[in-house]
């Protein structure tokens, strides 16, 4: 079992990916990181990460799910076109896709909320009324899963989102 974790290139919130994926290894999922290129990646708080490939040279067939980590670099990750095909890749397919923190804005914007449970990072309060009118049931969790989709609300739900990621991917295999 495989996650394809997208990270900003600059800016992800580095809690959230760190916590995340340490519960998804911890499930025994491998996971692969991608950003917008494949040069290291610099974290809101500092971290470096050397992603495995860039987005635009992911294949979602050897996934089962697709995670994108939040941070202040996160919305950046909407303007890539690339992202919204291995989402529509992934949920053509069926897989499990996750966001966390302001990157459920992402899903929003490309129409993966519509008439779904979601939680985002709301701090501003800007955050939930753009998933709102995407057509997304505002949750206020620290986790929300609906269906495939999961979603958390920031640094603090990291660890409990990357464990209902995992958990999903495993249900999903053990379903197929």
């Amino acid at each position: 079992m495989r996650i394809l974790s997208i990270i900003a290139q600059k800016g992800f919130q580095d809690i959230e990916y760190a916590e995340s994926r340490k519960a998804i290894e911890g499930a025994g999922i491998k996971v692969d990181v991608a950003s917008v290129s494949a040069s290291t990646a610099v974290g809101k708080l500092g971290a470096n990460v050397k992603p495995d490939l860039a987005i635009k040279d992911a294949d979602m067939s050897k996934y089962d799910a697709i995670m994108i980590i939040g941070g202040p670099g996160a919305p950046e990750l909407g303007n890539h076109p690339e992202i919204f095909k291995l989402l529509k890749q992934a949920e053509d397919s069926k897989k499990v896709i996750a966001a966390i923190c302001i990157a459920p804005v992402i899903l929003a914007k490309g129409e993966f909320l519509k008439y779904k449970k979601a939680t985002v990072w709301n701090g501003d309060g800007l955050q939930s009324a753009f998933i709102e009118r995407a057509g997304a049931i505002y949750t206020g969790e620290e986790v929300t899963v609906d269906g495939l989709i999961v979603t958390g609300d920031g640094p603090d739900a990291a660890a409990k989102f990357g464990k209902a990621v995992a958990d999903l991917v495993l249900k999903e295999k053990q379903r197929k």
